[in-house]
């Protein structure tokens, strides 16, 4: 078994838990009244897909970190800001021009829009264009993950 399994592996799971832990907000809204729709059937997918992401995140992070105390460097500076500019409490377009650029580069704001359109209506290219980058986010950081993990463990 070599790096890159180990952190495939670990990555699938993490993903896994994420596309079914995922619709539990979608499960809870429909208990208090939001119709049922067909393409809530791709919540999961869509959360399976933004946690492998992450989850090659946050292994690249575990294996960069030199201790425990340092990752909430990474909570503080950069898990929050790109969770405030993802479009989850409040419309974006209130926000300053920087604030609304910063969301087009964030796969947490790509998420948020595909299960909103999952949920009440798919926006064909649009919705595309958020699928891609989200896939985009997940092969970046899981090479990413493979190759800092490798170094970290093999050298």
């Amino acid at each position: 078994m070599d790096t890159e399994e180990l952190v495939t592996a670990e990555a699938l799971w993490i993903a896994t838990r994420a596309g079914v832990y995922g619709c539990a907000p979608m499960l809870v809204a429909m208990a208090f009244g939001l119709d049922p729709s067909w393409g809530m059937f791709v919540v999961p997918l869509i959360n399976f897909a933004a946690g492998f992401g992450w989850a090659g995140f946050g292994i690249t992070t575990a294996a960069v970190m030199k201790s425990m105390e340092t990752f909430s460097y990474v909570i503080s500076g950069v898990l929050t800001p790109l969770f405030l500019v993802a479009g989850t409490f409040f419309p974006l377009d209130r926000l300053p021009d920087w604030a609304q650029a910063l969301a087009q580069i964030n796969p947490l704001y790509h998420t948020v829009q595909l299960v909103r359109h999952a949920v009440f209506g798919f926006d064909g290219l649009v919705d595309l264009g958020h699928a891609g980058a989200l896939v985009a986010f997940a092969a970046l950081t899981w090479r990413l993950a493979v190759w800092r993990m490798s170094k970290r463990l093999v050298d």
